[in-house]
């Protein structure tokens, strides 16, 4: 366990947003953790987050050792849209959760591609996300880009930092879209209730903005293309819901109920187009509709 201590020079700040300014990569989420387990200790007491600090002050902070469990490299088959030295595009199946969290360390993109590439993946985004730039929700389904070195990693970070990726997704929506195109122009952040959901109606929410356009229309449904500009949690899925066109089989932004045996959101990410980090030369990937989602489609045409 790492100890660190700081002598305040200026009183009067929360010891909480002190903590945050003064320790470099720490959340204030994670300092006020580190203050309710009792890691925390001002002039050798236990200290709260909201108490005010004055000059003098001695901070004690001790940081136990993060314990990330050990992923497994995990033979799963992959449908590779793409490879090469540098990268490799796959086509992503529904209910794949792409990189490890809590209650999912197994079965995921990450396990597979671990298996497949074995020692070449960027490790820019730390020992759970090897290789992965950019991720998909776990029941959409669609082409994902995977990095096999950090020099690779970094390049395509920057493009999508600059939004020059084509990222184009085709959905089946409730309702009738009365145009043929438009476009979705407002801010993501946290539901202000909900913490699992992202919303439109939220007081930090970040820049967003969703194009679609109407690929066939489907009576009580339209089957759309969006095109993003931005890449936000859950975008698509929000944006299409908050013009009161929620995409059919998500039951979190749209009807608990969904009148077609579904698992998930009618969402695909069809093709995705980049600049190679070594060639330079601009390459689209196109990953193909999945069975269901054709059925489902010849079922409503």
């Amino acid at each position: 366990m790492e100890e660190l201590k700081l002598t305040v020079t200026t009183g009067g700040e929360r010891v909480d947003k002190y903590l945050t300014a003064q320790l470099s990569g720490m959340t204030r989420s994670h300092i006020q953790k580190l203050i309710k387990e009792q890691h925390v200790q001002m002039n050798q007491s236990p200290v709260k987050a909201n108490c005010k600090l004055s000059a003098g002050d001695v901070l004690s902070v001790q940081i136990p050792e993060l314990k990330e469990p050990d992923i497994v490299p995990e033979n799963i088959p992959l449908d590779i849209l793409y490879e090469d030295n540098d990268i490799l595009v796959i086509n992503k199946p529904k209910g794949m959760v792409v990189h490890p969290a809590p209650g999912h360390y197994s079965g995921t993109l990450v396990n597979a591609i671990m298996y497949h590439c074995r020692e070449n993946l960027s490790g820019i985004n730390g020992v759970l996300r090897p290789g992965i730039v950019h991720r998909i929700d776990m029941d959409t389904t669609g082409s994902l880009l995977i990095c096999k070195n950090d020099k690779a990693h970094q390049a395509l970070a920057e493009q999508l930092k600059k939004h020059s990726i084509t990222r184009k997704y085709h959905a089946i929506v409730y309702g009738n879209l009365k145009e043929d195109s438009g476009t979705v122009d407002k801010p993501i952040g946290r539901h202000p209730t909900d913490r699992k959901k992202m919303s439109t109606h939220c007081t930090n929410g970040r820049h967003a903005v969703t194009h679609y356009r109407v690929l066939r229309r489907l009576g009580n449904y339209t089957y759309i293309e969006c095109r993003l500009e931005t890449g936000r949690t859950h975008q698509i899925r929000v944006h299409m819901a908050s013009i009161g066109h929620p995409i059919l089989g998500d039951t979190v932004y749209g009807p608990a109920k969904c009148p077609f045996r579904l698992e998930g959101q009618t969402l695909h990410a069809k093709i995705l187009g980049i600049t190679h980090p070594a060639s330079g030369k601009y390459m689209e990937f196109d990953a193909p509709l999945p069975d269901y989602f054709n059925a489902l489609l010849e079922k409503l045409h």
